[in-house]
């Protein structure tokens, strides 16, 4: 089994990758980090998977990828091959909490699922579940 911090750090360091706005300029470094299964459920709430992620990105209509801050990235390994990280963005005024699962492949970590939730305010962990 991969110790689960390697595969958290590695998680985690192909995350931080696929948030650069020079990766996310090309189709094909983009390809390199998701997998062919690839699905999202954006914070607009479309349902995305990896073409239609890839084209939407890379479309010359499309403005130009702004600087995304991450903070309070945690994750946790729950297969040898499966690591679930959560973390929140900031892109402008667009804040987002997000859940990825990344699968250990033959090519290395690939991103599985995402989930992005808005949310404004202070948006940390709540003192008790409601």
């Amino acid at each position: 089994m991969t110790d689960p911090t390697d595969a958290v750090s590695a998680a985690m360091e192909a995350e931080f990758r696929l948030l650069d706005p020079s990766v996310r300029l090309s189709p094909q470094r983009m390809a390199e980090l998701l997998h062919p299964d690839y699905r999202e459920f954006g914070t607009s709430g479309r349902i995305w998977d990896r073409d239609s992620l890839i084209a939407a990105i890379v479309s010359r209509d499309a403005p130009a990828p702004r600087p995304i801050t991450t903070s309070r990235i945690q994750g946790t390994q729950l297969a040898p091959d499966l690591v679930h990280l959560t973390f929140d963005t900031e892109t402008g005024a667009h804040r987002a909490h997000r859940s990825s699962l990344w699968r250990l492949t033959d090519d290395g970590w690939l991103l599985y699922f995402h989930q992005g939730t808005r949310f404004s305010g202070e948006g940390g962990p709540p003192d008790r579940l409601r």
